[in-house]
């Protein structure tokens, strides 16, 4: 009986009599609070990079809601996916109802409405509390590519379309305000800061600037070599960020007086390819960093001032089609054709 127990000790994984000497655990206490620190954190994410799958094709827009605390995507499959931002970032919500896929994504000022912009020609406007559509805007004849909604007075909302047109919408009514003709496709849109004027970019490769109290052009803003793909009003309204297929991003100065040659900055790095999809750029809250979205894969973010390389972000296996920054923590949100969406935090 003894000599049983005595081999079961033999066989025991670690050998019981073996004592460690006192500083190698010390050693491995410290190399394994090391492991749960790691590098200092900049963000209450959960882990300082999140991946949110969930999307069956590819992802073109993705936005933070102005609290910061939500997330939408959507893109190809047609639908809306709702995220949690902290802790597992559950998908908590998906909104149906476009027949197309699904071009853009902006909340309004509060967070209370989402825009989105659709392949099916139409633009849908939805309760962002109960995920309730509250509205379609219908009056374009092909695709619409990207809807901005105005930051504040009465609820205005601005679209542009494969057809040619920039439409004007009051989302009280059902049709279209006013139409603004485009002799080309317009691939994006924004308002300026006090909504009286619609910026809009197209394949004709100008900025053009519509007045909405003379119901017509009044300037454009000529320097990119290719079609405008994305369009970015700074948080002040001074300044609009532009990225385009010849693979610059520009920053032009929109001001009422500006001189003629509005265009102050330009940064280079992102590129555009063979796919010609809708690359958007976005601003940092505070003005300081700006991102782009890319062909090759990464996620780029420069220094708005020395317009320097910040972050040239890896991890996606396709075109990085919109980058977002979170509107108070140091975060970067990017969507991709890889049917991916991360979330990092940067420093």
């Amino acid at each position: 009986m003894i000599e049983q127990k005595k081999r079961s000790a033999d066989m025991a994984i670690v050998p019981a009599g073996v004592k460690r000497p006192r500083t190698e655990l010390v050693a491995a206490a410290q190399s394994q609070q090391l492991a749960t620190m790691g590098p200092p954190r900049s963000s209450s994410l959960q882990a300082p990079i999140m991946l949110l799958s969930g999307h069956e094709g590819e992802v073109y827009c993705t936005k933070f809601h102005p609290n910061g605390a939500t997330l939408a995507s959507a893109g190809y499959d047609r639908l809306i996916l709702l995220w949690t931002v902290y802790g597992d970032c559950e998908n908590f919500a998906t909104l149906k109802g476009h027949s197309g896929a699904v071009m853009e994504l902006h909340y309004n000022t509060d967070g209370s409405l989402l825009f989105s912009a659709s392949t099916d020609k139409t633009v849908c406007v939805w309760d962002s509390e109960t995920g309730e559509r509250v509205k379609r805007l219908k009056g374009h004849t092909s695709f619409v590519n990207s809807c901005f909604p105005a930051r504040r007075g009465p609820q205005l909302a601005c679209t542009g379309s494969d057809d040619g047109t920039v439409k004007l919408w009051d989302i009280r009514k059902k049709a279209s305000v006013h139409t603004f003709q485009n002799t080309y496709q317009v691939l994006s849109v924004t308002f300026n800061d006090t909504s009286d004027q619609i910026i809009s970019g197209g394949i004709d490769n100008d900025i053009k600037v519509w007045d909405l109290r003379q119901n017509k052009l009044i300037y454009s803003m000529q320097g990119h070599g290719d079609s405008v793909t994305g369009l970015s009003l700074s948080s002040e309204g001074s300044y609009l960020l532009s990225n385009s297929m010849d693979n610059s991003v520009r920053v032009w100065d929109i001001r009422p007086f500006a001189p003629k040659e509005r265009c102050v900055k330009i940064f280079q790095g992102n590129v555009h390819n063979f796919e010609k999809n809708l690359l958007r750029c976005s601003w940092s809250a505070d003005g300081s960093k700006i991102a782009a979205g890319s062909a090759d894969r990464f996620v780029y973010i420069w220094d708005t001032t020395s317009r320097r390389i910040l972050y040239k972000l890896p991890g996606h296996a396709g075109s990085v089609n919109e980058v977002a920054f979170h509107p108070e923590e140091p975060i970067v949100l990017s969507g991709s054709s890889d049917k991916r969406i991360y979330m990092g935090e940067i420093q």
